[in-house]
C-alpha cells in the first residue's frame, strides 16, 4: 500500500519552505531527500521544513531531517522545522532531535 505523501517547495524571501503532508516513512523518504538536496544547492539562506500536515514519521524520515540539517550547516544555511502532529513531536523529543534543531509553530516565526 502506497502511503499518501506530498512535498511542496515554495520560496519566501530568501528562504525555501518545504511543506510535507501525509506519512514520511521508508517508502516516501526518498522524495523528501531529493527536494532537500535540491534546496541545499540553492542560494536560500534559510531552509524550513513545515511538518504541520505530516500525520506520521518513522526513523527513516527522522534521519532524512537530521541529514538535511547537517547539509544546511555545511552550506552555511539556517535550518528550522515547523512543529508537526503529536506523534511527530513525540518522535523528535524522544530521540533528542528536538533539542538539536530549531523548532517553531509557524514558518513566519523562523523568517523573522
Amino acid at each position: 500500500m502506497q502511503s499518501h505523501f506530498r512535498v511542496e517547495v515554495a520560496n519566501k524571501g530568501g528562504a525555501a519552505v518545504i511543506r510535507v503532508s501525509g506519512e514520511l516513512d521508508l517508502a516516501s523518504s526518498p522524495a523528501l531527500e531529493q527536494e532537500l538536496e535540491q534546496v541545499a544547492s540553492t542560494e536560500a539562506a534559510l531552509v524550513i521544513v513545515d511538518l504541520r500536515e505530516l500525520e506520521f514519521m518513522d526513523s527513516t524520515g527522522l534521519s532524512v531531517l537530521v541529514r538535511a540539517h547537517q547539509r544546511a550547516e555545511e552550506n552555511s544555511q539556517r535550518f528550522g522545522l515547523v512543529n508537526g502532529s503529536q506523534q511527530v513531536q513525540r518522535l523528535l523529543s524522544l530521540t533528542g532531535v528536538a533539542d538539536r534543531l530549531v523548532l517553531s509553530e509557524t514558518p513566519d516565526e523562523l523568517l523573522e
